[in-house]
């Protein structure tokens, strides 16, 4: 089924807005503060809730994508955030966004645009997400920008308060132009920049990528995308590991620096598999002077190739894998060979020590035996 977007009525068209077909004052106000966000990305939220405010709405949401990838986005709060992540993740194929997709438009669009009351009432979109937490009632509006990516800026307020009207659609309608112009320039400023962050690496030799906060790729150079998708996976919601337990140590990284905000460098490793040599992640919070610039990113994900040998030193191991001294001397002398109990007598440790220290490797390299470990170091296939 087709369904034609619905043209407004002359009468309640730009002009019926006010006698002289002028914008309101705040209106005016906005677009000045939209023209900032173009080069101060980090000022996108509040923009965002100056739009939804405006047209009497809790939230709203600027999505940058490729297709159906989701490059980035920016929300009106962290909650609203969850729900746009839980909106993507959990209702990729969702039969409003593909219809807004499919629906070409030089303005906003509402619901009764792309859906039927009937579907409404009958879509897990809107039954099992959307209205259960207060939502349901959204207006949006499609950007194609000439990189094929394409902006999209929406508002969402509860289905009980009712879908927007013509006059707030027409309002927006003029606002459109405005924020079509600025999204473009600054995804393009940002991703420029992470373009020539990642390159530089390049240049260096490192495989790089930015990830945002949530850890969604935003720009990757060519030696990381040639980790994909054996090594590593673009998927929706972020950047994953394709071996589990190194995943499993990415996704902790990624939820350690949202709650102290001063995560340290992480390393991550990923053993050998096959032809493929064994692989550490060191993934790099943006703090300070770098997060400015970078109003999206949060973290530089770095990918550095491990030379296979015998024995590593205590002080190779220790860089490679964030260990603690203790740790590095401990798990070098397993690496040639030792056992716990052995090594203990040569650190000068008790056993118990040397067996809860060792626990603390297996939880930071992701492996969770003595041989894998020993395979890790130096620089073989996991063990079988």
């Amino acid at each position: 089924m087709t369904i034609q977007p619905r043209r407004l009525p002359p009468a309640l068209g730009p002009a019926a807005l006010e006698p002289s077909g002028a914008l309101p004052a705040e209106a005016v106000a906005l677009i000045d503060r939209i023209y900032e966000a173009a080069t101060v990305p980090e000022l996108w939220r509040q923009v965002l809730i100056d739009l939804a405010r405006f047209v009497d709405a809790p939230d709203a949401v600027m999505i940058v994508s490729a297709g159906t990838r989701f490059r980035s986005w920016v929300t009106t709060s962290s909650e609203f955030d969850d729900l746009v992540l839980a909106y993507f993740e959990q209702y990729p194929d969702n039969l409003r966004f593909r219809r807004l997709l499919e629906m070409p438009h030089a303005g906003f669009l509402t619901d009764p645009d792309v859906v039927t009351a009937e579907e409404i009432a009958t879509q897990p979109i809107y039954q099992d997400l959307l209205i259960p937490r207060g939502y349901g009632a959204g207006t949006s509006t499609i950007v194609m920008v000439p990189s094929g990516d394409s902006v999209i800026i929406h508002c969402e307020r509860s289905r009980a308060r009712g879908d927007f009207d013509p006059r707030t659609i027409a309002t927006l309608d003029r606002l459109r132009p405005h924020l079509a112009r600025a999204a473009l320039l600054s995804t393009r400023l940002e991703m420029e920049r992470l373009a020539t962050t990642t390159q530089t690496l390049e240049a260096l030799g490192l495989p790089a990528a930015a990830l945002s906060a949530s850890g969604r790729l935003l720009n990757a150079n060519a030696s990381l995308a040639a980790l994909m998708p054996h090594t590593v996976s673009d998927q929706p919601s972020r950047l994953a590991v394709v071996d589990p337990a190194a995943d499993q140590l990415l996704r902790e990284a990624i939820a350690d620096s949202g709650r102290d905000g001063a995560m340290p460098v992480r390393s991550i490793p990923i053993a050998a598999d096959g032809e493929r040599p064994p692989v550490i992640l060191h993934l790099v919070p943006l703090h300070g002077a770098a997060h400015d610039v970078f109003a999206r990113a949060r973290f530089v994900l770095v990918a550095t190739p491990v030379v296979a040998q015998e024995v590593p030193s205590a002080n190779v191991v220790q860089g490679l894998f964030d260990l603690t001294p203790a740790e590095a001397r401990l798990a070098a002398l397993i690496a040639a060979g030792d056992a716990p109990t052995p090594a203990a007598a040569k650190l000068g440790i008790k056993p118990n020590t040397a067996r809860s220290v060792l626990q603390r490797i297996f939880q930071k390299t992701g492996v969770s035996r003595q041989a894998e470990l020993v395979s890790l170091l130096a620089g073989r296939g996991k063990a079988r």
